[in-house]
């Protein structure tokens, strides 16, 4: 039982930390929503390219190997 009791305090001490550091600031706080919003952006924008890339092997314009020459005589 102490152990629980233990683990919801150190719970609560992550919250109130997370709180001091971060939130306590209206500056620090839209800051960190902003980095937040343009690192998870660019996260969702990599994962969705290489997907689209795997999904469209053999069918891209960088996958024809011969585009646009005339065969040699």
């Amino acid at each position: 039982m102490a152990s629980a009791a233990a683990a919801a305090g150190s719970g609560r001490g992550l919250w109130e930390g997370f709180y001091r550091l971060v939130m306590r600031r209206n500056s620090v706080y839209v800051t960190f929503v902003v980095a937040g919003a343009f690192l998870g952006e660019r996260a969702v924008d990599y994962g969705v390219h290489k997907l689209w890339e795997y999904n469209n092997v053999g069918k891209r314009y960088e996958d024809i190997p011969v585009l646009g020459q005339r065969p040699a005589e």
